[in-house]
């Protein structure tokens, strides 16, 4: 039987249409739109498409949005002074800022300054402390939509071998926290998982990953996951975006995929389900603030 395709811009088109029911639910209520802004710093033409789609999805399910576009040659002092008057700002319930950003800015200090109550990306060290704690304000969003991924397909984690690749504060590092706490009422998205964190100094890594009964490959490296790597009818969550002679590929061969029992392609797999986690945070964070 040929692996089934865990098809994320489908399922993306499905969330979408239950956060804008519930926007309007939240409108309809007396409440003001939510407002998401996003700030893109420099003319990075990859993080430009990235930011519009963004935009684009927030719009169709009655987000406002508002893109802010700086110069690469922004001071942090002058990104910094924005971030600040946009966390005071009544109608903006989320703020993401596009990474990565110019080399003469801190990448640390930008995210230290969005304040955590409107973090929708989730990247600040309150919102991450209260994930690893279990009392999480927000899910980080590609991480979540992982998660997403495998609850709404039937994919059982619980008491499963889960191997990523990968250890990036974006993704690999959280989505291992959530898969391997347990699942309660305020931690729906505990995965209750038994979770190894694998990554490209990892001795003995194609051993390591045929261990999975879940691989997830976050590590930004083409084509890594080859099909020694792979346990047969293992699930693959697939969250790389390479691209290769113009084409976009994932951490995974092909070949790989094949001795998957299921697997998320690249591209439509992870790539419209973060965005759609982007959307879910903002309306909670409208929700939290306006009441």
């Amino acid at each position: 039987m040929p692996p089934r395709i865990l098809d994320g811009k489908l399922l993306a088109q499905t969330i979408r249409r239950e956060i804008a029911a519930k926007v309007k639910e939240h409108t309809d209520g007396g409440a003001p739109p939510p407002g998401l802004t996003a700030i893109l710093v420099g003319e990075n033409p990859a993080s430009r498409v990235y930011v519009r789609n963004k935009k684009k999805a927030a719009e169709e399910v009655g987000i406002h949005a508002e893109l802010v576009e700086l110069s690469a040659e922004i001071s942090q002092r002058d990104l910094l002074e924005k971030i600040a008057e946009l966390n005071s700002h009544p109608a903006v319930h989320g703020i993401l800022v596009q990474l990565p950003l110019p080399k003469h800015i801190d990448e640390s200090a930008v995210i230290h300054a969005v304040d955590p109550e409107i973090d929708v990306d989730c990247f600040h060290p309150e919102n991450v402390g209260m994930l690893v704690a279990g009392h999480p304000r927000f899910y980080p969003c590609t991480p979540h939509g992982c998660l997403q991924i495998l609850m709404r397909n039937g994919i059982e984690t619980a008491g499963k071998e889960v191997v990523i690749v990968g250890r990036s504060n974006i993704v690999g590092k959280p989505l291992a926290m959530m898969l391997a706490q347990k699942k309660t009422g305020v931690n729906p998205a505990g995965g209750d998982a038994t979770v190894t964190i694998a990554h490209t100094r990892t001795a003995n890594l194609a051993e390591v990953c045929r261990r999975a009964d879940i691989l997830v490959a976050a590590v930004g490296v083409p084509r890594l996951i080859t099909p020694e790597m792979v346990k047969p009818g293992a699930v693959i969550l697939d969250v790389g975006i390479n691209s290769v002679e113009g084409k976009l590929v994932g951490d995974v061969h092909e070949s790989a995929l094949e001795l998957a029992s299921a697997y998320t392609p690249v591209p439509g797999g992870i790539g419209p389900m973060t965005i759609a986690m982007l959307l879910e945070n903002t309306l909670q964070a409208a929700i939290t603030l306006d009441g």
